[in-house]
């Protein structure tokens, strides 16, 4: 179980191992979409200010274009049958051509009454007014000033701003589409790197969800490693104390009576029940030993021999 519990380890390790690769790279290349992101958005929006600016163009020569319809109207004696519908620019140079007029007859008409002078200040001073209204947004546009009294030469410089307007516009789109052909390849690289990003996402979460598998089965292996340890731990325990007590009686068994004060008492009380004790000597009774000492003296007094004195 131990090696398989190792076995585990090391696939879990591995597993891990390969998220945490996957986990770096899908971040770094994440951090490279970002930043090519970043790019695409900056010429984006210089795409779109030039895109502004084309259009600014473009509504100027079409203000321009309805001015030189107005006046080629006027040229051939056409009514306005929408006063409102008219342009700023043309209605000044009506009011402007209404001014001069005015002002020229009350400085070179003597035959006029004070009536009819009073009548004409009064239109003056209303022409004046309408003018001072008109200006700001004219000037505002910056819409070309005409004059009614030479529409042709009004018509002509109309055309030459329109056309004018009209290259600027498409300069602006040229512009555009060139940073639009820049735009397209970082488009590429940003959708490449977006799917190498949830490519390395994907073997990541592959990788942590493996790993996370072979780690609960490791934890419930080590659960069942512990219990095993635990019951072989008692039966170790209780072999120890088995053999301990064994040695204890085996030791007990082997001492002498001098050495064992409990087995000295036990062979004392057995002797004392016997009846009869014998101390030293080989354990000969006392009337056989005494009958061999006569007999070996006897023995031995005949066994000397007589000497012979000096």
């Amino acid at each position: 179980m131990e090696t398989k519990a190792k076995r585990l380890r090391n696939q879990r390790n591995s597993y891990s191992d390969d998220a945490r690769s996957s986990a770096e790279k899908r971040d770094t290349i994440q951090s490279q979409g970002r930043e090519v992101k970043d790019q695409i958005n900056e010429r984006m929006e210089e795409q779109k200010s030039i895109r502004d600016t084309a259009k600014q163009h473009r509504d100027r020569r079409d203000e321009i274009q309805t001015r030189i319809r107005e006046l080629i109207g006027k040229s051939k004696g056409k009514r306005d049958d929408d006063r409102n519908s008219r342009s700023a620019v043309v209605e000044l140079a009506e009011v402007e051509s209404g001014i001069s007029n005015i002002e020229d007859r009350i400085m070179t008409d003597g035959r006029l009454s004070l009536d009819k002078e009073n009548k004409l200040l009064k239109q003056l001073k209303s022409l004046k007014s309408r003018r001072n209204q008109l200006m700001p947004e004219v000037e505002e546009n910056s819409i070309i000033k005409l004059d009614l009294k030479d529409l042709d030469g009004s018509i002509l410089t109309l055309k030459a701003e329109a056309d004018s307007e009209h290259n600027l516009m498409l300069e602006a789109h040229k512009k555009a589409d060139e940073i639009w052909e820049e735009i397209k390849p970082l488009f590429e690289e940003r959708d490449f790197l977006r799917s190498e990003g949830d490519r390395y996402h994907a073997i990541f979460v592959s990788s942590r969800r493996a790993a996370d598998e072979v780690h609960a089965t490791l934890v419930d292996l080590y659960s069942e490693v512990d219990e095993i340890k635990n019951v072989l731990k008692e039966q170790e325990q209780d072999q120890k104390k088995s053999i301990e007590e064994y040695n204890r009686e085996a030791k007990r068994s082997l001492n002498t009576p001098s050495e064992s004060e409990e087995m000295a008492n036990d062979l004392a009380n057995l002797l004392i029940s016997s009846g009869s004790i014998t101390l030293g000597g080989t354990g000969v009774s006392e009337g056989r030993a005494k009958k061999g000492s006569l007999s070996d003296k006897r023995a031995g007094r005949r066994k000397i021999k007589a000497r012979r004195g000096r």
